[in-house]
């Protein structure tokens, strides 16, 4: 994966403009809507007449884009066997399954008029730039709802407690996805996710790093999803979609799933408690806070749109989620160390310097001539942030996990 990083070739110029600091799919149409056969990375389509068939057009993916997952569901059916696993502690999952049996979220996702008329009120760049964000977001909510619907259905004998959990999980996630989706409606949009289910490359990863990935991802999103709430709420001129608005609510099912995945480790010792445990939760940490950081710097206009800094935002979220792994994790970064900002920016750096040369004129072979220094220097960061001095952190007899703690 860090490799994979280093050859990353956007399609999005980072914007060198700074706003004023704040708190913290080939395609086809039908009526009005054009249905969005694409990834997350794609543009919308250009037409004057939104009725008139559009021409198909394939899409580029980016190695930034979002993923669909999959796993070892044999392995997975052995790690959650209670004959097998004697360290599985039933009575915690119990308890989180009426949680999510609660579904506190029931009757949260309801739309208004405000959808479609501040959707109408979005021009230019910043509706581009808009609807690129609807689409990753709905992608990568499909996709948790795709891995976590086939967990429910392969563990369903083997632990009926633990699959229904991953069940009511995926239930959360097709919510958040349709949701999402709805709202492309405003743009006149709709991604169609049963063509991404079938069309879409699947990712392989073992069932541990499943947990490593899956609670960053699900602790990222809570903490992307409330500081892009809190700033709105205080400064509501910049409350351009009303989505945002359903962000307190959202961002406590992001939550639920991250500390379902941290009790999932906690029965899994071994996946915690060793050195090459704290090698990969470093490896982790480090993927997803570079992959974040670098996605949301070629997006910068959409953060300016709604009155945030990119990269202080990016770097409050990644200090708390840090924060916030480390209950778990056997090793996090340090990222509140100033060196690893820095490794940040020559990241982004290197990684403008890769876009211009895609963008450039020039042959294949001069072109990836040209990159050859740039994916040396950017694996070289990397290597270089990932080897800073570790903070040593999580025990897997932690108390009690305390809400307050993110909240």
């Amino acid at each position: 994966m860090a490799a994979e990083m280093a050859l990353v070739i956007p399609t999005i110029k980072c914007s060198s403009s700074t706003p004023k600091l704040c708190d913290s799919r080939a395609t086809c149409s039908f009526s009005k809507f054009t249905i969005v056969k694409m990834t997350a990375t794609s543009q919308p389509p250009k037409t004057t007449n939104p009725t008139k068939k559009v021409s198909k057009k394939a899409i580029k993916e980016t190695l930034l884009a979002p993923r669909f997952y999959t796993t070892d569901f044999d392995e997975m059916e052995t790690l959650f066997n209670t004959k097998i696993n004697k360290n599985l502690n039933q009575a915690e999952f119990e308890a989180l399954l009426q949680e999510f049996k609660t579904d506190y979220n029931q009757t949260h996702f309801v739309r208004n008029k405000e959808f479609k008329e501040a959707a109408d009120k979005l021009q230019g760049p910043l509706r581009q730039i808009f609807v690129e964000f609807l689409e990753r977001s709905c992608t990568a909510e499909f996709s948790g709802f795709l891995l976590y619907k086939e967990l429910g259905r392969r563990l369903k004998k083997t632990n009926p407690v633990v699959a229904e959990i991953f069940s009511l999980m995926s239930r959360d996630e097709a919510r958040h996805a349709g949701f999402l989706n709805k709202g492309l409606s405003d743009f006149n949009l709709a991604l169609d996710l049963g063509f991404l289910t079938k069309a879409r490359k699947y990712t392989f990863f073992k069932p541990k790093f499943i947990f490593y990935a899956t609670y960053l991802s699900e602790k990222i999103g809570y903490w992307r999803y409330i500081t892009i709430y809190r700033h709105l709420k205080n400064n509501p001129e910049y409350q351009c979609y009303p989505i945002f608005k359903y962000f307190e609510n959202w961002c406590q099912d992001e939550n639920r799933h991250g500390d379902f995945f941290s009790a999932l480790m906690k029965a899994q010792p071994q996946f915690l408690n060793d050195w090459k445990a704290k090698l990969w939760a470093r490896f982790f940490c480090l993927s997803v806070y570079v992959t974040m950081y670098l996605n949301d710097c070629q997006r910068t206009a959409f953060y300016e749109g709604i009155g945030l800094d990119t990269k202080e935002f990016d770097m409050h979220v990644i200090i708390e989620t840090n924060r916030t792994t480390a209950r778990i994790f056997p090793a996090v970064l340090d990222v509140e160390n100033p060196e690893f900002k820095r490794k940040l920016q020559r990241m982004v750096e290197i990684n403008q310097k890769l876009i211009a040369i895609g963008e450039a004129e020039d042959i294949p072979l001069v072109k990836n001539l040209k990159r050859i220094p740039l994916i040396t220097a950017m694996a070289s960061e990397l290597l270089a942030a990932y080897l800073m001095p570790p903070i040593e952190s999580g025990s897997v007899d932690f108390d009690e996990y305390d809400p307050q703690f993110v909240y």
